[in-house]
């Protein structure tokens, strides 16, 4: 270091300021112009090295670049080595002014000393452009037969970048980096591999060519393990770990497709596994090499292979270090769909992390026990699961909560089981179970008639066990299940609870159940939504308890005056039920069984969601909501997706059809056709007419009305319910086809009801509307979009369809879509994330389109295609348009 320069840094280092640093730097900068006007060749290199420094501290020094230039040119090294320096630090391959370097580039790499031609490569390989490399490529080749090991390393080295910047060079570099493999020297050896690799990956069709090396690929493994100690090479007892990862890696790659090379490799890949030192970090680098490349080779008949590599992750387990446990979990959660009964012979281990105090180990465990579990392990793991859960930090429970749930849900191996877990989770975890989960439960619940009396005492012992602390989740079912059930309660009817954490429930009485549900009721800050279906419990249990008709009666005139909107309806309208003994008891009838396969196909949509694992991206509409199956996202990301025409905001077509709450209700046919009004014949006809109209305060001769033209009455039961007004016309009404509703719904009248109880028969199946097309396809990785109708003209159903035909094998596929204001999307969870190279296989994805401007504007869509090629990540966006209007 020249005294000049150690001033300047000396000077700098007292600025107490920052102005005074700037008033340091701006007398040396004109110094240095001043210098580089006079032309000082003896002290250039000198002044280009404090410039370095004043670069350093990030001020301006573009009046310097062509000191540099100049010092490349010159004879001696040390003004090469700062020209050299400067040239990589204060330029880039953008400046337009290194096409005047490339002449002494040329010329440096044809230099008799090795440090000069070290020089030129170090710079060449760094910040070479297009055209730099295409010039110089010819001198480079050549130099890969240099008879310095120093220079072949370097100029290998040097080659990658040139591969990567021109490709069509690649053909002259096939055979020299191949021929570097024969080499004894380990430097130029890992750079001809390195070579190798970068030129398999920017041309795979030159793997095949490649295959016939496997042999000398596994011969110099072979070499490094059983060579002697070696202090230049070994790193904590291993023989140039840097070595042997990376042949293993070319060998990863070489294998993939080939059962040929495979089966040559095998016995090495072995070997490598079983006497690796992996006491230390190295070793443990080469074992997770070889464990990747045996799972993505082609070891189909080496099954043996297969299972020595799980097992040396579950090995990584064991250990202490967090990362080394990350990488083993990272790794199964992957291999578990190949082999699961190999990873299921550490599933102890698995479930062990997830009590793990580093949060990313325990989620990456909870992912892969969800990949494990199947019907013969639910009742261990689940049990496991739900006593962690207990004592599980709160951040993790949310997703703990719906793992397990999932779980419960898709494996249960019968009815009492499943009811038992979801109560358990309900008691430790209602603040994070889904409303779906509670319909779910109901939705069983009500199609096992066998368990309505096991049921009513669990869900009472668990409400009763903790008044005060119970969840809104579980206040709601067991206020639902009480008040359809609660007189099951009187008696012995389902026997004891075995095996459950409450206290014994003996046979209560009437009084008992109305006063747990005042209890509840009364609790300070009980939600509203939580009230109205206690409120409505109670009106039920008035006709299952008569002798409790007028304390559940006082119980539900305190909420007449309630603050809330909605109780306040509810309890004025139960109140008034009480005048009418008759039609109460036709009303508040048990419900009838649910659809059970409608909420099935529901949660096993849910499940096909979580099953998916990264993380990934949640699918979008343009509005910023995500659909129904996916998670909320920031509308940013949404913003950043969009920027086509946006049309006129339309609200959502296709709103509920009317609702026939009488006949919902009564459990009555077709009224409209004879149906009998609880025994008392078409309500046209029936006794039970005027009471409903006194009952809503209406008047007038509704029997002489009917016969004659009219305007639609409202329903009167839709103000009782608190449901909306839907009408009724006099003319007859079609006999109706029956679908599922929200069994909440049904009893509150909260809003929770799905698209209505009555429903048209189904459409003919959808017929394609135009070829398919493809929308994105880059990487080797196509997306095509399939276009078909469902039977409404504004309704677009797509099936996409994601292939992979590159070599590598595509992981954390997902696709993010946004539309105009004028469409409406809803995308349905893909059937995978993980795309198989060479087209092995194909995930698909349901798109439904809804566009308000149907003939008016075409379909239009933004798509953002995310994936990751060998750990890296990749993102892409895509435009559909020029759409027929038709579609």
């Amino acid at each position: 270091m020249s005294i000049r320069l150690r001033e300047l840094i000396r000077s700098v280092r007292q600025a107490k300021t920052a102005a005074q640093e700037r008033d340091v730097i701006a007398k040396e900068s004109a110094a240095l112009r001043g210098a580089f006007k006079e032309q000082d060749t003896l002290y250039r290199h000198r002044n280009v090295a404090k410039l370095l420094y004043i670069h350093m501290l990030g001020y301006p020094t573009h009046f310097g670049q062509m000191e540099t230039l100049k010092l490349i040119a010159a004879s001696g090294f040390p003004e090469k080595r700062i020209g050299y320096l400067g040239l990589m630090i204060l330029l880039d391959e953008r400046h337009e002014v290194l096409m005047l370097v490339t002449n002494s580039l040329k010329n440096d790499l044809q230099a008799r000393s090795q440090y000069v031609v070290g020089l030129a490569l170090c710079a060449l390989g760094n910040i070479c452009s297009a055209e730099m490399a295409r010039d110089l490529a010819p001198s480079l080749e050549r130099l890969l037969d240099a008879p310095n090991s120093f220079i072949r390393k370097k100029a290998a080295l040097c080659a990658n970048r040139v591969v990567r910047k021109v490709p069509e060079v690649i053909e002259s570099f096939i055979d020299r980096a191949a021929g570097l493999l024969n080499d004894r020297h380990h430097g130029v050896l890992l750079a001809g591999v390195t070579l190798m690799l970068e030129i398999c990956t920017v041309e795979p069709t030159v793997i095949p060519v490649y295959r016939q090396h496997v042999p000398t690929l596994a011969r110099v493994v072979k070499t490094l393990l059983m060579s002697p100690y070696s202090p230049e090479h070994d790193v904590g007892g291993i023989t140039d770990p840097f070595l042997q990862v990376k042949i293993l890696r070319l060998l990863r790659v070489l294998g993939q497709g080939s059962a040929e090379s495979s089966e040559a490799m095998s016995d090495i890949l072995a070997q490598v596994a079983t006497s690796t030192q992996a006491a230390r970090n190295s070793g443990h680098a080469i074992q997770y090499e070889a464990v990747q490349t045996i799972m993505n080779i082609n070891v189909d008949a080496i099954g043996g292979l297969r299972v020595l590599a799980i097992n040396i992750l579950g090995r990584f387990l064991g250990n202490r270090d967090n990362n080394m446990r990350y990488v083993a979990l990272n790794t199964l959660a992957k291999v578990v769909a190949v082999d699961g009964q190999a990873v299921q012979r550490h599933r102890n281990t698995i479930v062990d992390c997830v009590k793990d105090a580093d949060v990313s180990i325990r989620r990456r465990a909870l992912d892969l026990v969800y990949a494990l579990v199947n019907e013969g392990n639910i009742k261990t793991l689940t049990s496991e699961l739900l006593d962690y859960l207990k004592v599980a930090d709160a951040e993790f429970k949310p997703d703990l909560t719906a793992k397990v749930c999932l779980l419960v849900q898709r494996f249960a191996p019968d009815k009492r089981w499943h009811f038992d877990s979801l109560l358990r989770i309900l008691t430790q975890a209602g603040a994070y179970v889904k409303e779906d989960v509670t319909r779910a439960l109901i939705v069983l619940l009500t199609n096992a008639v066998d368990l309505h009396g096991y049921a009513a005492r669990a869900m009472y012992a668990a409400l009763a066990s903790d008044v005060e602390g119970a969840e809104l989740s579980l206040i709601i079912t067991a206020a639902w299940f009480l008040g359809e059930y609660g007189e099951l309660l009187i008696g012995d009817a389902g026997g004891p609870l075995l095996s459950r954490e409450y206290p014994q429930v003996a046979a209560s009485t009437s009084a008992d159940v109305v006063s747990l549900l005042e209890r509840v009721l009364r609790r300070p800050q009980l939600p509203a939504t939580a009230r109205e279906f206690l409120l409505t419990s109670l009106v039920k249990l008035s006709t299952r308890f008569a002798d409790q008709n007028e304390r559940i009666q006082a119980i539900i005139a305190k909420d007449r005056s309630s603050q809330g909107l909605e109780v306040q309806a509810r309890a004025c309208e139960y109140s008034r039920l009480f005048g009418y003994a008759q039609l109460r008891t036709q009303l508040l009838e048990h419900m009838p069984a649910l659809d059970e396969a409608h909420y099935s196909r529901n949660v096993a949509t849910a499940d096909a969601i979580d099953m998916s694992t990264e993380p990934a991206a949640a699918q979008m509409s343009e509005n910023g909501n995500v659909s129904a199956s996916n998670k909320l996202v920031n509308a940013d990301v949404v913003g950043d997706l969009l920027s086509m025409e946006e049309g006129t905001s339309d609200p959502a077509a296709g709103g509920a059809s009317a609702v026939d709450l009488l006949q919902d209700l009564l459990g009555g046919g077709d009224l409209s056709n004879g149906g009998s009004f609880g025994g008392s014949g078409v309500i046209a006809q029936g006794s039970a007419a005027a009471p409903l109209v006194d009952l809503l305060g209406g008047g007038g001769d509704l029997g002489a009305s009917l016969g004659a033209p009219q305007p639609p009455p409202q329903d009167p039961l839709a103000g009782l319910m608190g449901a909306g007004t839907p009408t009724r016309g006099s003319a007859p009404i079609a006999a109706p086809t029956r679908v599922e509703s929200d069994p909440f719904a049904d009893i509150s009248g909260t809003g929770h009801q799905a698209a209505g109880p009555l429903r048209a028969p189904a459409p003919a199946p959808p017929q394609p509307t135009i070829p398919p097309r493809t929308v994105y396809d880059k990487s080797g990785v196509s997306v095509v979009f399939t276009f078909t109708k469902p039977g409404i003209p504004a309704n677009t159903d797509i099936t996409a369809t994601y292939r992979n035909s590159s070599m590598h094998t595509v992981t954390d596929f997902s696709l993010q879509a946004a539309v105009p204001k004028f469409m409406q999307l809803r995308l349905d969870p893909a059937s995978g994330n993980t795309l198989q190279p060479f087209g092995a296989n194909s995930v698909t994805q349901q798109l439904h389109v809804t566009n308000s401007q149907h003939g008016n504007k075409p379909l239009a869509f933004r798509l953002r295609i995310n994936f990751s090629i060998d750990g890296a990540s990749q993102q892409d966006q895509a435009e559909v348009k020029d759409l027929p209007v038709s579609v």
